[in-house]
């Protein structure tokens, strides 16, 4: 069986049912409690932990957070939507590699007129 969210094959007797959609033991944790980049108690563990480990900048990142980390900081902003095109990920993938940056207090949301645009910290 093949997960619904991430594609990835499900061991027989190990999916769970998710509005109808089969889903991997990782993608049904994160649609229960979907990533949230504004948590305090987040930012502060992963600060607290990058500081104790000596990390600076993108040390610690996965391969696809510091993509996205370099890819805000060559163009300045970025919105969601255009993250996903020049990533091709799902909106759900961005949001948890967005809720990783946001605590790292690598990369934060700002709200310009109508329109929200991911920018470094």
């Amino acid at each position: 069986m093949i997960c619904s969210r991430c594609k990835e094959e499900i061991p027989a007797g190990e999916s769970y049912d998710y509005f109808g959609q089969k889903l991997c033991e990782d993608c049904y944790m994160a649609a229960l409690e979907p990533p949230r980049p504004c948590d305090p108690a987040a930012v502060s563990s992963a600060t607290a932990t990058r500081k104790q480990l000596g990390q600076r900048g993108t040390d610690g990142l996965t391969p696809i957070q510091k993509r996205i980390y370099e890819y805000i900081k060559e163009k300045g902003r970025a919105t969601r939507e255009e993250l996903v095109a020049a990533f091709d990920l799902p909106r759900w993938e961005l949001e948890k590699q967005f809720a990783v940056l946001r605590h790292c207090e690598l990369v934060r949301a700002t709200k310009e007129g109508n329109q929200i645009f991911l920018t470094l910290w």
